[in-house]
This record gives C-alpha cells, sequence and structure tokens, in this order.
C-alpha cells in the first residue's frame, strides 16, 4: 500500500514555512490526538500520519531529502521508515552525523557549515612571510612596513559572491545544508550537495569583480612590530590578516617568519653576546687596554692584563641582547687571541732574537711545562 505524500497530510503546499506547517499540525493534532477520540483507530492512524510527515518536514535535511526522493529516501531503515519508531530514527542520524557528518555535534541541525561556521563560507588560507633583520634591530626592536600579495575581500559584492543588488538563493537540493542524505540499504549515506558543491546557496548572477568568489587579488601593505630580544625562527602571528575567506569567510593568519643576519662583530648565544678581538704580543704581554663595540652602537673600555693568553674572555655584564618580554639583559664576553707579528723588519727580528736569547721557563711557563713533561715520557729525548 503506497504512502501519502505528506504536504497533503498536512493539508500544505511544498512552498509552504515552518510556521505554517506548524500551525497546520497543531491543528490536525488537536483534532485526532487519541485522547479526543478514544477507540476511535481511524482517528489514532491519523494520529500516526500526521506526526510521521510534520517529524520529516520540520526537520529541514529530511525535508529537502524527501523533495527530492519522495517515500524511498527513508525506506529500509531510514528515519520515519516502517517498521521502527522515531527513537530509532533519531539514534541512527545521530550515529550518522557523527561519521559523516559537518562538524555540528549531534542529529539536530543546521545548514552544512564550512569553517567559517556559516553555510558555504568557507575560512581563508593562512599566509607566510620571511623577514630578515639585523642583530642591532633585532636588539632594539623595529616596526616594519611589509606587502604581501594576498585575496582580499570582494568590495563591490561584499564577499556574497553575487552581482550588486542580488543575493544567492539558498539551494533547494540540500535546503542549504550543503550536504544531502540518501538511503543505501539499511544505511543512510550523506555527502556532498551535487547542485551547490556544498555551499549551501546558489549564485545566479555573479560578481563581475571577482566571478562570484567573493573575493580578488590585491597587494596588501602591513605594519608589524618587531619586539626587542627577538631570536632567529621567532614566528610572530597575525590574526585576520591572511587570506580572505571565500564567499564572506572568515580570513585566515598572516605568520612573520624572523631570520637574523649574520653579523659582522658578534655572535649569539641566548641573550649573550661573544665578540673575538685581536690585541698584539706587546699588549698581552705587558697590559694595557683595548677599546671594543656594544651591540647598542657605542664603545667600551677593556683592561688587559699583563700575561694575557689567546683565548682568555672577559665579561661586560648588562651589554647583551635583552631578554624577550622582559627585563633581563645578557652579556657581553670578549674574547683575546694574541696575534704574532708578521712582515718583521731586520732591527725587530735582532730584537725578538735577543729575547729569546734571554728568555727563561718563568717568560713560558706553559711551553717549558709541557716540554719538560715530553722528556719525561721520551727518556730526555727532546729539546724545547
Amino acid at each position: 500500500m503506497s504512502k501519502r505524500d505528506y504536504y497533503e497530510i498536512l493539508g500544505v503546499t511544498k512552498t509552504a514555512t515552518e510556521s505554517e506547517m506548524k500551525v497546520a499540525f497543531r491543528k490536525l493534532a488537536m483534532t485526532y490526538h487519541p485522547d479526543r477520540n478514544p477507540g476511535d483507530k481511524d482517528a489514532e492512524i491519523k494520529f500516526k500520519e500526521i506526526n510521521e510527515a510534520y517529524q520529516c518536514l520540520s526537520d529541514g535535511q529530511k525535508r529537502a531529502a524527501y523533495d527530492r526522493f519522495g517515500h524511498a529516501a527513508f525506506s529500509q531503515g531510514g528515519a520515519g521508515g516502517p517498521g521502527f519508531g522515531n527513537e530509532f530514527g533519531d539514534f541512527m542520524s545521530d550515529i550518522f552525523d557523527n561519521f559523516f557528518g559537518d562538524g555540528r555535534g549531534g542529529g539536530g541541525g543546521g545548514p552544512a557549515r564550512g569553517r567559517g561556521g556559516a553555510p558555504g563560507r568557507e575560512r581563508g588560507a593562512d599566509l607566510r612571510y620571511n623577514l630578515e633583520i639585523t642583530l642591532e634591530e633585532a636588539y632594539a626592536g623595529k616596526a616594519e612596513t611589509i606587502k604581501i600579495p594576498t585575496s582580499v575581500t570582494c568590495e563591490a559584492c561584499d564577499g556574497s559572491g553575487a552581482k550588486p543588488g542580488s543575493k544567492p538563493r539558498t539551494c533547494q537540493t540540500c535546503a542549504g545544508y550543503g550536504r544531502v542524505r540518501a538511503a543505501q540499504g539499511f544505511f543512510a549515506i550523506e555527502r556532498t550537495c551535487p547542485n551547490c558543491h556544498g555551499r549551501g546557496e546558489i549564485v545566479d548572477d555573479p560578481c563581475t569583480s571577482c566571478q562570484g568568489a567573493g573575493r580578488v587579488n590585491r597587494e596588501r601593505t602591513l605594519s608589524i612590530n618587531v619586539p626587542a630580544g627577538v631570536d632567529d625562527g621567532l614566528r610572530i602571528r597575525l590574526s585576520g590578516e591572511g587570506e580572505s575567506g571565500l564567499r564572506g569567510g572568515p580570513p585566515g593568519d598572516l605568520y612573520v617568519f624572523l631570520s637574523i643576519k649574520q653579523h659582522e662583530f658578534f655572535q649569539r648565544d641566548g641573550a649573550d653576546l661573544f665578540c673575538r678581538v685581536p690585541i698584539s704580543m706587546v699588549t698581552a704581554a705587558l697590559a694595557g687596554e683595548i677599546t671594543v663595540p656594544v651591540i647598542d652602537g657605542t664603545q667600551t673600555q677593556v683592561r688587559i692584563p699583563a700575561g694575557t693568553q689567546t683565548a682568555k674572555q672577559f665579561r661586560i655584564k648588562g651589554r647583551g641582547m635583552p631578554v624577550l618580554r622582559s627585563r633581563e639583559v645578557g652579556d657581553l664576553y670578549i674574547q683575546v687571541f694574541v696575534e704574532t707579528p708578521q712582515n718583521l723588519t731586520k732591527r725587530q727580528r735582532e730584537l725578538l732574537q735577543e729575547f729569546d736569547q734571554s728568555a727563561s721557563p718563568e717568560n713560558h711557563p706553559e711551553s717549558a711545562g709541557f716540554f719538560s713533561k715530553v722528556r719525561d715520557f721520551f727518556g730526555g729525548a727532546v729539546r724545547p
């Protein structure tokens, strides 16, 4: 026996609104409710038909499926199908929404939503921008202006994709959900709507500026603040400054990746800076002062004590890099190396030879001690 048309049961047309169907349902339910018709089997049957029809048509997704496939959309175990109560249909709906749904959570529903949170509106892509700065800029921080090619919301249609003066219409196939459900034996399969391709709406008259995409390509100029103390590889996130979303969807984010140029004098280790400075043999032997650079653009004096050896480090407290988002500052380490004289004149050679002849082990304690151990190791066969 074929089932009656749901719209006919409720006495409404296929274009009836939700409020019109609700009014019709309440009126018929009051008339045929079993409590008002005790013992009347015909009234009981009609009441069940009314309830089944309203349960289907009051759900936008089920109504869309019914409009397209009729009662076949709910045969063999679908919601409201023969042999199963509404509780079973709701239970199965919850299961399929969890497995095949769009993340709405539960078997209730509204239109299918993209990452942007509205039917057919997709969140824009995140963008990456590589910014190279100097160590001085990392020390002091800076305000930087960058230009990025990206997609922005179309001003002509305000991101809707429809020609100004018109607007997208709700897809009749999926009732704005972006997905449709069809019965496949015992199971119901939900898939992307083939008519609107998951958008939930259709643009009949596309905007000529963006060809219906709701966004256009533009070069944007942005100002970013690079804080003092940033390190190489740091990522700065600018929320909402990425690519604009499709059809009015929210924009993505912009990520600025920082790299720091190699410095002429300084090497960095966290908040500490290291500077390798050459000193003359005379300064190392007799003591003296050297002038060294500081990252803030100033200079400072370092006292070199007599007898300083290569690789000796001198710490200058608080003259390194600032610690990001902190009041702490690192230190500057001056590492000296003794430069051996080159291109000596005849007289200079003679003076060095005289010094060497008059030198004692006390003048070169490290080398004297080393070769003394070597002689002991080889039984006195090696000379310093």
